[in-house]
């Protein structure tokens, strides 16, 4: 998948799959993470936060499935 690098101490760069509707982060330790499910227009709000981590917490990280991929 595609990331496009975004400013953020704590996630390096972010994609998003539309067709399936998964987001992936990677972050700056260089796990990467992808989020089931997840509706395009929250992928857009995230991609426009002023804090893209605390967005990530409070909207993505417990409302929506995860795996870790690497």
């Amino acid at each position: 998948m595609y990331r496009t690098q975004i400013t953020s101490s704590n996630i390096r760069s972010v994609g998003y799959d539309s067709k399936m509707a998964t987001l992936e982060v990677e972050f700056t330790s260089g796990d990467i993470y992808q989020y089931f499910n997840l509706p395009e227009h929250l992928y857009q709000q995230f991609l426009h936060a002023s804090s893209h981590g605390q967005f990530l917490n409070d909207h993505i990280r417990y409302n929506y499935r995860y795996q870790k991929v690497s």
